[in-house]
């Protein structure tokens, strides 16, 4: 099909967002001939694929970190432009369902409706989250008191003071400015608990702790005055360096119909949409990090928990550098005059891993060199409690070549018995714990994009307006963007994956006092 004809008016609009009309004419390209599934070859399990550390490589990993710390390589990347509109779905549910009382909801808990079942549960034990006292207190400016609301079993005006603008407006705000956790002095945001986590990471030392994060454009200034509040508080490390940057409008994809043809709004201006997570690989691009933590904003646990979710970083983070060194060298090697035998040598002495054997079947000096300058990442991996999400996986590529890499349900072929049978025989589950090397053997930064595959896109079905519109989600940050890293899985303890994604989850103990 040849190339859609603009008008003036669409230029003037793709100009306007950075988005030029080969780009766009790309995306309906994928619309049209979507890319093939990913191949899945095999689940990655320990001991293939994924690693269970020792204690004599934890002990180094952790000595690696102390060193690496000290020099100030470390950063922090967390993605937290969500709104927590779906943390609170299930309340919005039941937002403008009137009578909304104790007595209604047990009625209907009773007869098998598990949200009833929830909803009761949550507003019986409202006093227990950490946003109880900031709802308390704009309830009270209004002439109403929430405990004796809740004790009635009046919960219509909770809601809405909960969910909507004329109180805390929970169902807009950014998910990580919504207190999730409650101590004795004071509450606690996901924002303010990532910067209490990073310092961790870098504690002893009087190097900068470098945390940034990706906040949506309508966001940013609620964010910088919660920074400007913490601040001020008793405690602040005036060591974090904090960063904010936004997704570029360049990275929205256009929307289309039914039948692959531009989607238009009432006014008849086409519609675009923010391309996903997958869009940050930009902004990962910009930080010009080193080694660079990348941790989701509703993964936080209460101070209590934090132990171990630093200590496991320290060991993620020591050990990519261990890895990596140990590809730098071989690199090195590559660039030395050793016959085959000799070089294989050095390969076994080096202990890489199995996740090496693919590449060396049959692979001359420089496409192996090509191969092996790669960024690199290292992904913590727990055991698959069904979560919903992504796991480690081998893949064959279109090369030939296999790989591990993370895949979601919606990469595979789900009309595929063979594929459905390998994804459900997974045994990890990716939690989003990932630490990222990003420079070369020489110190200079990878450009990123460049390890992006373009194919590994997402095709969603959204509503505008009420009207059915497909849309194309850009390769995901840990899925297609960083297709072509180099990537090693380790198994990472339960007890460091504690995410929000409901409401529901404040009252785990995780995030209790």
């Amino acid at each position: 099909m040849g190339s859609y004809a603009w008008t003036e008016s669409d230029l003037k609009q793709m100009s306007s967002i950075g988005i030029s009309p080969a780009e766009t004419q790309r995306q309906l390209e994928i619309f049209r001939n979507p890319p093939a599934a990913i191949k899945l070859l095999k689940p990655a399990a320990l001991h293939d694929g994924v690693a269970q550390l020792n204690e004599k490589q934890i002990d180094e990993a952790l000595k690696t970190h102390e060193s690496a710390r000290r020099q100030g390589r470390f950063s922090k990347f967390v993605p937290a432009s969500g709104a927590a509109t779906r943390m609170f779905q299930l309340l919005f549910k039941f937002l403008d369902q009137s009578p909304l009382n104790k007595e209604t909801l047990k009625a209907n808990a009773d007869a098998g409706d598990e949200d009833s079942r929830q909803l009761l549960h949550l507003m019986q034990h409202l006093p227990k989250l950490a946003f109880y006292s900031e709802l308390e207190s704009i309830m009270a400016a209004n002439g109403l008191k929430l405990s004796d609301l809740l004790q009635k079993g009046s919960y219509e005006q909770v809601l809405r003071y909960l969910l909507i603008e004329e109180g805390l407006s929970y169902g807009r705000k950014p998910k990580g400015l919504v207190f999730f956790h409650r101590y004795s002095s004071e509450n606690r945001t996901p924002f303010e608990e990532h910067l209490i986590e990073s310092a961790g990471y870098c504690e002893g030392t009087q190097l900068p702790a470098r945390v940034h994060f990706t906040v949506s454009e309508e966001h940013l200034a609620e964010f910088k005055k919660r920074l400007e509040v913490l601040k001020g508080k008793k405690g602040w490390s005036p060591l974090l360096t904090v960063e904010f940057s936004v997704q570029s409008p360049a990275t929205q994809t256009i929307a289309v119909d039914e039948f692959n043809q531009p989607f238009r709004d009432e006014k008849g201006k086409l519609v675009f949409r923010p391309g996903g997570h997958g869009a940050l690989i930009e902004n990962l691009n910009q930080l010009h990090g080193d080694i660079v933590y990348i941790k989701n904003i509703d993964n936080v646990a209460s101070e209590s928990s934090l132990g171990t979710s630093v200590r496991w970083k320290k060991i993620l983070g020591g050990h990519l550098i261990n890895v990596q060194d140990k590809i730098f060298t071989l690199l090195n090697l590559l660039e030395m005059p050793l016959n085959d035998a000799g070089l294989s040598k050095e390969i076994e002495r080096l202990d890489l891993g199995p996740w090496l054997n693919p590449l060396m079947v049959g692979e001359k000096k420089a496409l192996l060199k090509n191969l092996l300058n790669r960024p690199i990442r290292v992904c913590g991996v727990v055991r698959n409690m069904g979560e919903p999400g992504g796991g480690p996986f081998w893949v064959t590529g279109s090369d030939g070549i296999d790989s591990l890499q993370i895949v979601e349900s919606a990469q595979v072929d789900m009309t595929n018995p063979d594929q459905i049978r390998i994804f459900k025989q997974s045994t990890h589950f990716n939690p989003v714990d990932l630490v990222c090397g990003v420079k070369d053997r020489k110190g200079r930064q990878f450009d990123l994009t460049r390890f992006v595959d373009p194919g590994a896109v997402f095709i969603s079905r959204k509503s505008v307006n009420g009207k059915e519109i497909k849309a194309l989600e850009l390769p995901g940050l840990w899925n297609g963007a960083m297709a072509d890293w180099i990537t090693l899985f380790v198994e990472v303890p339960i007890e460091t994956f504690n995410p929000v994604k409901t409401v529901f989850d404040l009252l785990k103990p995780a995030h209790q006092f």
